[in-house]
C-alpha cells in the first residue's frame, strides 16, 4: 500500500431498519479488514426491533462506530446521505458506500487502497452473490475498444488489476474531492435510484470509476432478474418485487431518464417497464405501474 493511501481516513457508512442481524453481520465484515476504516457510520432509520440496542453494544472495534438515529424513515438514500455527510465533516478523506448486507470480505478495503491513491477515481470493490457466485449485478466495463461490455463474473475480466468500470455505487470509495464537485447524494428518491442517479453525475462532473479485482464483497444478488436487449441497450427488469420497491423503482428511473435524456428516452422507459411487467407479473399491477409513472415524470420525490 502506498504511503499516501496509508494516511488516507476511510469512513464505511450505510443505512438499515429492522434488520438487527444483518447491520451486526457488517460491522462484523468491517471490523476483520486487514486495513479496517477509521469510522463505521450506520444510519438507523427508525427501527423499532433491537438494531440499535445490538449495534451499540458491540466492543472492541478498530474503529469508531457510530449509530445515527434518523428523525424519520428516508430509505437507504436519505440515510447514506446523511452519514456520508457527518463523515465528512468529522474528517473522513473518502467514504466507503456500502448496504448493510455487502459483507466486504478481510482484504477488501486494503485493495481498494492499493497502488496510490488518485481522487479523481472512484475505486469500487466486486460485489459477488454468494448462491451463485456470480455478481449481484452484472457489471459494465471497458471493452479495450472504446465502448463497454457487460460481464457477469470474474472470469470474464480481463489481465489486471483493476480495469474502468460504470455505474457502481455499493462498494464504492468516494473521495472528498469527488463529493466536493458532485454534491450529496439525492435523499429524494428513498431507494432504487441514488445508485444510478449518482454514479451518472460523478461521469457528468467528469470523474472516472475503477473496479478492483482484489476487493470483494458477498452481496445477494436478485432472485428473479430478467434481461432484455433492445436497439443495443440493456433493459433489466426483476419479476415479483414487492409493491413498494417496484413503485421507488419505476418512479425514479422514469425521473432520472426525463432528466438525462428528455421526454422522448422517458417514455421509452415508461413503455419498457409497462410491458414487462405485465407479461412478467400481469396486469394487476398496471394501476400501481402507471403511478409510479406518473410521480416520476411530474418529479413527485421522495417517500411515498
Amino acid at each position: 500500500m502506498g504511503s499516501r493511501a496509508e494516511r488516507i481516513k476511510v469512513a464505511a457508512v450505510f443505512a438499515t431498519m429492522n434488520r438487527a442481524r444483518t447491520a451486526e453481520a457488517c460491522v462484523t465484515a468491517l471490523a476483520k479488514q486487514t486495513r479496517p476504516p477509521d469510522w463505521v457510520m450506520v444510519a438507523d432509520n427508525v427501527s423499532d426491533d433491537d438494531t440499535v440496542e445490538v449495534l451499540e453494544k458491540l466492543e472492541g472495534l478498530p474503529f469508531k462506530l457510530v449509530v445515527h438515529r434518523m428523525p424519520g424513515n428516508q430509505g437507504n438514500a436519505g440515510g447514506v446521505r446523511a452519514v456520508m455527510e457527518m463523515a465528512f465533516a468529522e474528517g473522513a478523506d473518502a467514504v466507503w458506500i456500502l448496504d448493510d448486507d455487502s459483507w466486504p470480505r478481510e482484504q477488501a478495503l486494503e485493495a481498494l487502497l492499493d497502488g496510490g491513491w488518485d481522487s479523481d477515481v472512484v475505486r469500487h470493490a466486486l460485489q459477488i452473490d454468494p448462491k451463485t457466485g456470480r455478481f449481484t449485478w452484472p457489471l459494465l466495463i471497458d471493452d479495450g475498444n472504446g465502448g463497454w461490455r457487460l460481464v457477469w463474473g470474474e472470469e470474464e475480466f480481463p489481465e489486471g488489476p483493476r480495469v474502468r468500470s460504470r455505474i457502481t455505487w455499493t462498494g464504492a470509495l468516494l473521495p472528498r474531492e469527488v463529493r466536493d464537485v458532485v454534491g450529496p447524494v439525492n435523499g429524494d428518491l428513498f431507494i432504487r435510484g441514488e445508485d444510478e442517479e449518482y454514479p451518472w453525475r460523478i461521469e457528468q462532473a467528469g470523474f472516472s470509476q475503477e473496479a478492483i479485482r482484489g476487493a470483494v464483497m458477498d452481496h445477494p444478488g436478485p432472485e428473479n432478474l430478467v434481461q432484455w436487449r433492445f436497439l443495443g441497450k440493456n433493459f433489466f427488469f426483476e419479476r415479483g418485487l414487492a409493491d413498494w420497491k417496484l413503485y421507488y423503482k419505476v418512479r425514479n428511473m422514469v425521473w432520472l431518464k426525463r432528466w438525462q435524456s428528455g421526454d422522448f428516452r422517458a417514455v421509452g422507459m415508461a413503455l419498457a417497464y409497462t410491458v414487462a411487467c405485465t407479461l412478467l407479473d400481469g396486469p394487476s399491477r398496471i394501476p400501481l405501474l402507471w403511478k409510479a409513472i406518473r410521480h416520476g415524470w411530474t418529479g413527485r420525490l421522495g417517500k411515498l
